[in-house]
């Protein structure tokens, strides 16, 4: 949670930006980006264990 409040700390506005274009995106494109962080996400976890 840490490194999810990091945004809303520093840049409330962009942030929110950030959130209101998300918001206006197909829903295709969302997945796909989920996708890709949680594979990320994984790879991170994964190298830390290394």
């Amino acid at each position: 949670m840490i490194i999810e409040g990091l945004p809303w700390f520093g840049f409330p506005n962009k942030a929110r930006q950030i959130i209101l274009t998300l918001a206006t995106q197909p829903e295709n494109l969302l997945r796909r980006m989920g996708l890709f962080m949680m594979l990320g996400g994984l790879a991170l976890v994964y190298l830390g264990n290394m």
